[in-house]
């Protein structure tokens, strides 16, 4: 039952999401707002089809956080970066510069107004970043990123990734850390996925200007509160 769960999710959210992406191409002329609005659009669809085909839902503990604040997240699976677009209403998104790369798919990531990471670290790509980061922080929007640079499975801590502590320090914003279980369910590039409850428990919020070494530290420690 599980594996047949796991194949009609494939075919329905895959097919559906290059559904998706074709109708977001033209809209995406329609300016930013339009595209995010899209964008929720469809992670309403993701969230329908791990509800009632996979059987997956979300528990939320603490508060999310609105406005300019840098939320910075576990990474298990794709489960939730697409959840939390719809739990932090629409945030920027900090990633890999090859994904916004991808052809069609990078288009409209693009034109959602995510931030990309270029991990060469050349001074054009960290003026890009700031750029798209201060953008986002103008519209009054939520950044979001993956400190640990990629997903990881349950179990896993790696340290965090300089591009946390570079963003943190270049935007002077305030952090909230937020720890996700989604890997007891969905393990990185899994395609079996078991029904269940995934958690997102948001940390204490961290004020802007901590030292480095103390900011990642504490960051650390949240993020990974469920990773047991």
């Amino acid at each position: 039952m599980v594996l047949l769960r796991s194949l009609i999710f494939a075919i329905v959210f895959y097919v559906g999401s290059l559904v998706a992406v074709l109708v977001a191409l033209p809209a995406s002329r329609s300016g930013a707002i339009s595209i995010r609005k899209h964008t929720a659009r469809w992670a309403q669809f993701h969230r329908w089809c791990c509800r009632y085909i996979l059987g997956i839902e979300s528990r939320i503990e603490g508060t999310p956080p609105t406005g300019p604040v840098l939320v910075a997240a576990k990474h298990q699976s794709m489960y939730e970066t697409i959840e939390l677009v719809l739990i932090l209403h629409e945030p920027a998104i900090v990633l890999k510069k090859e994904l916004a790369d991808i052809p069609l798919w990078g288009k409209v990531a693009q034109s959602y107004g995510n931030i990309p990471i270029d991990r060469e670290g050349s001074t054009a790509a960290l003026r890009t970043m700031l750029r798209a980061a201060r953008q986002a922080i103008a519209q009054d929007r939520t950044l979001l990123i993956f400190p640990e640079g990629t997903r990881v499975a349950l179990g896993e801590q790696p340290p965090l990734k300089s591009g946390f502590a570079g963003l943190y320090r270049l935007l002077n914003l305030p952090v909230v850390p937020v720890a996700v279980d989604s890997g007891k369910l969905w393990g990185r590039n899994a395609f079996i996925k078991h029904s269940g409850i995934v958690t997102f428990r948001f940390g204490e919020t961290l004020p802007p200007g901590l030292p480095r070494a103390e900011a990642e530290a504490r960051v650390h420690a949240v993020i990974n509160l469920l990773d047991v």
